[in-house]
């Protein structure tokens, strides 16, 4: 309490881990039952590429100096969202081809950008692996904005987002937008990984929208204690991970994710103790979309 009452960038991502710990496994539900996991990889890479960018166009632009590579890293993530959506209705009958098209797509082009960058330096080895340091009053306030967006959205849609989760085809029967929703998702998720990125890092945060999931599924017994346990998870592995990574000094990204797979691993355990069974929320179909 003394550290945190004393330094300033330590209440920071503190502040900013409470709220990402919040949106990164709620909107990791949806991405779960949607089977999509693999989309958050493509979208952090994304977002490493628009930092790359930043990085290399500040070389010559001054006035990119004073400006953080967050905001450059969320255009990108906002705009590979939407080329894999419009990727997604290409592909109409391999719909998966969309992810691996705009990860290698990202990666490329980041390896590029990092070479004209001058290669790694300290503040892109922050972005790849987080760091509580990193954190500022700027990027607090960005995912204070997006933490509310993300609710409101949640808020208003939950039932219509829901229904596609399940069943796509069947939201679209029933006269639901499926392209608006999904595109409005993704966007959504593209946001919270360009602002996660601080904290957890690029190659990491995909991991806190998927590792608590996972742990909720082994201890739910409904679609409700699924959110519900995604974010206890989230959250104690966020709050853990921080304080680790103070008193270790070491990457906040990798503490962060270690906690998740303990708290992972002690989930399968007590299920495996008490003989349930994994929770599948898609047996549960007919019942959640109602």
């Amino acid at each position: 309490m003394e550290a945190f009452i004393q330094y300033d960038f330590l209440r920071n991502a503190v502040i900013t881990g409470v709220l990402i710990g919040f949106t990164a496994p709620v909107l990791g539900v949806f991405i779960v039952v949607r089977r999509l996991a693999l989309i958050t990889d493509a979208l952090s890479h994304i977002t490493l590429t628009g930092i790359a960018f930043h990085l290399f166009l500040s070389q010559t632009l001054s006035i990119l100096t004073g400006l953080s590579p967050v905001y450059m890293g969320m255009v990108f993530a906002a705009a590979g969202s939407l080329l894999i959506e419009k990727l997604r209705l290409v592909y109409t009958a391999y719909q998966e081809l969309a992810v691996p098209i705009i990860l290698s797509s990202a990666i490329g082009l980041g390896v590029i950008f990092i070479s004209l960058a001058d290669g790694f330096n300290q503040d892109l080895f922050q972005y790849l692996f987080g760091s509580i340091i990193a954190v500022s009053r700027d990027d607090l306030a960005a995912v204070a904005g997006i933490t509310a967006f993300v609710a409101v959205v949640l808020i208003l849609f939950y039932n219509q987002l829901l229904f596609i989760a399940f069943d796509e085809n069947q939201a679209r029967v029933s006269g639901i937008p499926v392209k608006s929703m999904n595109l409005l998702f993704i966007i959504m998720t593209a946001l919270v990984i360009a602002t996660s990125m601080q904290l957890v890092g690029i190659l990491l945060v995909s991991s806190l929208m998927t590792l608590p999931v996972a742990a909720a599924l082994q201890v739910a017994k409904s679609f409700r204690q699924m959110f519900m346990y995604s974010v206890i998870v989230g959250e104690s592995a966020v709050i853990s991970g921080m304080i680790s990574a103070f008193y270790l000094d070491v990457s906040s990204g990798g503490m962060i994710v270690l906690a998740a797979l303990f708290l992972l691993f002690s989930a399968m355990m007590y299920r495996r103790a008490s003989g349930r069974p994994v929770y599948h929320p898609g047996r549960q179909k007919e019942t959640a979309a109602e």
